[in-house]
């Protein structure tokens, strides 16, 4: 089958590190750090209601307009919560929506990251623009 039209659920990503918005900004930079992964969604009660960006993180932190040492950005991190820095309007898509789709909308959208969403309004998974690349040039090469 040609690949602009297989589904995201064909590549998307099933595991996932997630968040809560009551969690602080230094926890969620540190899994980011660790897991080098640039986006995490935010879930309550099992529902998607944000998602946090290595971008969102960068924001938040002021660390180079304030020039703050390793130390002291993480300090600054640990008071401020999750859900003050989240993205609240998240893309999502349905599991069946074609890679060709799935690429329109993050170019459009200038993102690099589509939760894709079950009926029931909880995340099934994560296609990211490295997804979409690994599977246009190095398709079956794991990570």
């Amino acid at each position: 089958m040609e690949l602009r039209h297989r589904t995201v659920s064909e590549i998307m990503r099933r595991e996932f590190v997630s968040l809560e918005a009551t969690d602080r900004v230094d926890f969620a930079d540190q899994i980011m750090r660790l897991g080098r992964i640039r986006h995490l969604p935010v879930v309550s009660e099992g529902r998607l209601v944000g998602i946090v960006s290595n971008r969102d993180l960068l924001s938040a932190s002021l660390s180079k307009v304030l020039e703050f040492t390793r130390e002291r950005r993480t300090a600054f991190l640990s008071t401020v919560d999750v859900r003050e820095v989240m993205t609240t309007d998240v893309q999502t898509v349905p599991p069946e929506t074609s890679l060709e789709e799935a690429a329109r909308l993050m170019l459009r959208h200038k993102i690099g990251c589509l939760v894709v969403k079950g009926p029931d309004g909880s995340p099934l998974g994560l296609v990211t623009e490295s997804d979409l690349l690994r599977e246009a040039y190095l398709p079956g090469e794991a990570l």
